[in-house]
């Protein structure tokens, strides 16, 4: 299928002009109106500013697009992997191809779980087949099909099925009218732009950042302007003129922002997402890496997820005998076959979609390939064991309803090949006892190989060995039969689900039930294990039976104790704790001294819980939701949001796709359908547990992108704003120009964030409870009290001091007297000229500048650890061993040499030689901020409880 048409227009719109790049367009454009016209003669420095901050926007935009490239490239690899061929009937040959080789004209066939792969004309149905067209349409409602037309319309009519729809029920065949571009959906994808993506937890917390620090901006800048023009422009009119006004307000603007962190961010997603890649875990979005580390419930699927899909028949019951399936065809092979073994191994081949591949038919059965789904090749190998299975399958059924999650049963029927009146079917029907059960009146016997009603004591003994096959964790299916006569004799693809349900309503023929075995995945115990230790609750949604989902759970370690689960009755009934208690219950179990509570919930119980008793049911530890619809799944998962939780869905099948999409994060297996994948945000490639590293680095990545902004405040944000308020209402020569704020932010600040992205975990990050999104977000009070009131402050009052030692000893400038100069810094102040006034200046900014470089080496060693004592996690022994750090550190002062050393940077930035002894005074003093934040980890570490560990970050 096409791709939709890129707007490329509007994502390099995006790119230039999103997050804090509008607000640095206005500074391009005031330094470009400060260089011509209102600059006379034109200052080179403002043009020079004017490009760099230019330069620094490309630099923003050229980093989102490279993610967005990484993002299109994983989902080009996820394409790649899934399925693309299709089932193609030519020259009477049945094979597959490549979708891409279709032409108009071709037979293909297409069942549940397969996307349309071109626009075709249904030309027979099962009768059930139904479409999901919200690709097209955005309509949640599916679409049946049909053979005859029903509209004139190619859009409406139900006997087309158009490309890039997925099939959601039933099976067909059609024939290929339309392929590629030429098909609807080709020529929607070549005029439509991008469709909007849902919103991820960590978008949020950056546009929450950039929405106080944007504020923030505006206000300062706001006050700097009104204080010029109603204070400074008439008490000092020659301390600061237009140009030099609005260059202030501008470097207001450059020092609030942090330019570095976009950048910083896009560089940690991008990271941490080839991390996952290593892994076998393939994030569709680099930004959903980050909202695996909120989700505090999994939702999972059971078959093909918790389970490796590989099903056996394991036991055999009949009305009035239990048996093995080795002996079912013991007694088969006798002289004279008992008729009910011959009726199941009838029932078992005729009731059934899969094939053995031509190829693999000479193999051992066990070993030979099928096509068909996991249910219905357990089936097709037990009956291979008997007998023959293609003797037993003279034609195709006269009329077939594939099994949905919706019926849960599935049906063929048989006639003799003519349309004649009156004609009797021979109708098979294989699906959930549950469902099936009362609508059958007589069944097989084992004892007397005859048919016997079905009596109450009957029901009781089969209900019987129902619920002991669904304690050994077996999935039941019951097979029956039935003979049916059509009020009308229908004609070619006349009949439909209502000539079904006639059919089944008749009276049907237990034949028996088969238990089928599906093994857990080896590291299914683990990865629940896993979750709960991490904070999460394991919830499994399955379509089984409520009995053999409980056993199932019990064999995995979902379900706890000894006991047995509660049910909806007793929640309904307020037998159990309330929502408070439990919630204080689970807190407790979190802690491992509480008391757990099991609970199943089945499909049909789903309808009748209020919201007070989903208050109760969403509070639960261990939760299993049995004979589950997709539409149920669906409103479990809505329910779970409703109050506050962040869910992860896992799931293989079409079934699931629903429940994938609405959850925070839809998680699949690559063995799944390609709808489910589809649906998914995140393809597990390998196992199962891969879903634990998964979150444990989305936790990661939140921790080291909180560092990284906790380091880039001190310097690039407070220590920045400081010299520009000095300035502006204290009236002292400016101590850090805007181009030297600019290079700290994206450049010498830039090079040590990278080394904070690629820390490795401080702690276990399994031991700790997901976040809360609501109140723990990226930016909140405690990391603002650290950079701005602890490490903002040293940084500032140190690189301050440095900038009026300079004055002091190379200009004789005592430190009072630098305070309330506004226009008396000038010509012939103290004797000197202005260029040597403006000498002095550039000096001491170029000082104040490399301070602030090299404190910023003692912040980012205090940051790295936010609790344990650099002396227990020093950059380079093995458990926390970081080569990129003292890289980064030599090339944040490589950049900070030539910045003030290089003669052509220095006439056109106005940036100084640092006189030798400013280049060691800093070093004792990164000593001293590290040394300071050891002393605060230490109060926190021996006081957890004092009032410094309750504002500590």
């Amino acid at each position: 299928m096409p791709h939709p048409k890129t707007n490329y227009f509007k994502k390099i719109l995006m790119y230039l002009f999103g997050g804090f790049c509008s607000v640095l367009w206005v500074g391009v454009i005031v330094f470009f109106i400060c260089w011509q016209p209102l600059s006379d003669p034109p200052s080179p420095t403002n043009l020079a500013l004017a490009i760099l901050i230019l330069i620094v926007i490309f630099l923003q935009a050229g980093f989102s697009a490279f993610q967005d490239w990484s993002t299109s490239n994983t989902m080009k690899s996820i394409q790649n992997l899934l399925p693309s061929e299709t089932l193609v009937i030519r020259d009477g040959q049945e094979m597959r191809l490549p979708a891409s080789e279709l032409v108009a004209g071709d037979v293909v066939r297409i069942s549940m779980g397969n996307k349309v792969p071109a626009d075709m004309r249904l030309v027979s149905t099962s009768g059930d087949i139904r479409f999901d067209r919200a690709m097209l349409t955005g309509e949640s409602d599916e679409v049946e099909g049909a053979v005859d037309a029903t509209d004139e319309n190619f859009l409406e009519t139900r006997n087309i099925a158009l490309m890039g729809t997925l099939v959601v029920n039933g099976s067909g065949t059609g024939v290929v009218v339309l392929t590629g571009t030429r098909s609807v959906m080709g020529r929607i994808a070549q005029a439509m732009s991008n469709v909007s993506e849902k919103e991820t937890l960590i978008q949020r917390e950056i546009v929450r950042f950039v929405k106080i620090i944007v504020c923030f901006t505006i206000a300062l800048a706001s006050l700097i302007a009104i204080a010029w023009g109603a204070w400074l422009r008439k008490d000092h009119p020659g301390f600061m003129s237009v140009v030099a006004m609005l260059n202030n307000v501008m470097g207001c603007v450059v020092a609030f922002i942090p330019e570095g962190m976009p950048i910083a961010v896009s560089l940690t997603l991008m990271i941490v997402a080839r991390r996952m890649k290593a892994s076998n875990i393939l994030p569709k979005g680099l930004a959903t890496v980050e909202t695996l580390g909120c989700v505090n419930v999994v939702c999972s699927d059971k078959t093909g997820t918790l389970t490796q899909n590989k099903m056996t028949v394991s036991s055999v019951a009949f009305v009035d005998s239990e048996s093995v399936p080795d002996d079912i065809f013991e007694s088969n092979q006798e002289e004279r076959p008992m008729a009910h073994a011959l009726k199941l191994h009838e029932a078992a081949v005729l009731c059934n979609d899969a094939t053995f591949e031509p190829t693999t038919t000479h193999l051992p059965v066990d070993e030979r390939a099928v096509r068909g789904n996991a249910t219905d090749a357990a089936v097709l190998r037990f009956a291979a064991q008997g007998e023959r299975v293609s003797p037993v399958r003279p034609r195709k059924p006269d009329f077939k309803v594939p099994f949905n999650s919706k019926n849960k049963w599935m049906l063929t029927m048989f006639g003799d090949g003519k349309s004649t009146p009156g004609q009797q079917y021979t109708v098979f029907v294989k699906g959930a006892p549950d469902v099936l059960l009362p609508h059958c009146t007589n069944y097989w016997s084992a004892q007397g190989g005859e048919v016997r009603p079905l009596d109450g004591e009957a029901r009781a003994t089969l209900k019987g060995f129902q619920d002991k096959m669904s304690r050994r964790a077996e999935r039941v299916i019951l097979l029956c039969e039935t003979t049916f006569t059509p009020k009308n004799t229908p004609g070619t693809n006349a009949f439909s689900d209502e000539v079904a349900s006639e059919a089944i309503k008749t009276g049907l023929t237990v034949i028996a039930l088969l238990g089928i075995i599906d093994p857990p995945r080896p590291e299914t115990a683990h990865t629940i294990s896993e979750c709960r230790r991490a904070g999460i609750r394991f919830f499994m949604v399955t379509g089984d039976y409520g009995l053999t989902a409980s056993a199932i759970a019990r064999n995995i370690g979902l379900f706890r104790g000894s006991g047995e689960p509660d049910t909806v009755r007793k929640v309904q009934s307020r037998a159990t704790p309330s929502a408070d208690e439990m919630r204080q219950m689970r807190r407790q179990d979190e802690g491992g001294n509480g008391e757990v509570r099991s609970l199943l919930v089945e499909g049909p119980e789903i309808a009748t819980l209020s919201t007070d008793d989903w208050d109760v049911v969403c509070e639960y530890q261990d939760v299993v939701f049995a004979r589950t619809t997709p539409e149920q799944k669906l409103r479990i998962v809505t329910e779970l949001q409703a109050r506050h939780n962040v869910v992860a869905v896992t799931g293989d099948g079409v079934n699931d796709a629903p429940a994938m999409r609405k959850a925070d994060v839809g998680v699949a297996v690559i063995s799944g359908s390609d709808v489910a994948i589809e649906a998914a945000d995140l393809v597990l490639m390998d196992k199962f547990d891969s879903i634990i590293d998964a979150i444990r680095l989305g936790r990661l990545v939140f921790q080291n992108l909180q560092k990284v902004i906790s380091y880039l405040l001190p310097a690039g944000s407070y220590s920045e704003i400081a010299p520009v308020i000095l300035n502006v209402f204290f009236g002292t020569p400016l101590p850090l120009s805007a181009f030297l704020m600019i290079i700290i932010c994206v450049f010498t600040d830039l090079f040590l964030c990278l080394s904070l992205i690629m820390e490795k975990a401080e702690f276990d990050l399994l031991a700790i409870p997901p976040r809360d999104h609501r109140r723990d977000h990226l930016i909140n009070a405690r990391i603002y009290g650290q950079a701005y009131l602890f490490t903002g402050t040293m940084e500032t009052t140190i690189a301050h001091s440095m900038f009026f030692l300079y004055m002091w000893r190379y200009a004789g400038m005592p430190v009072h007297e630098l305070f309330f100069l506004y226009e008396g810094f000038g010509e012939g102040y103290r004797g000197y000229t202005q260029d040597q006034l403006n000498g002095f200046v550039a000096t001491g900014q170029s000082v104040y500048f490399v301070t602030l470089v090299m404190l910023q080496w003692g912040n980012i060693l205090a940051v790295r650890n936010r609790r344990m004592s650099i002396v227990q996690a020093d950059p380079f022994t093995k458990q926390r061993r970081n080569p990129w750090l003292p890289l980064s550190m030599v090339l944040s002062l490589a950049i900070a040499v030539f910045v003030t050393q290089t003669p052509g940077i220095q006439n056109l930035f106005q940036t100084a030689t640092v006189p030798i002894e400013f280049w060691f005074i800093p070093i004792p003093l990164a000593l001293a901020i590290l040394l300071a934040d050891e002393g605060r980890k230490l109060l926190v570490r021996l006081f957890p409880k004092g009032p410094i560990a309750r504002v500590a970050w």
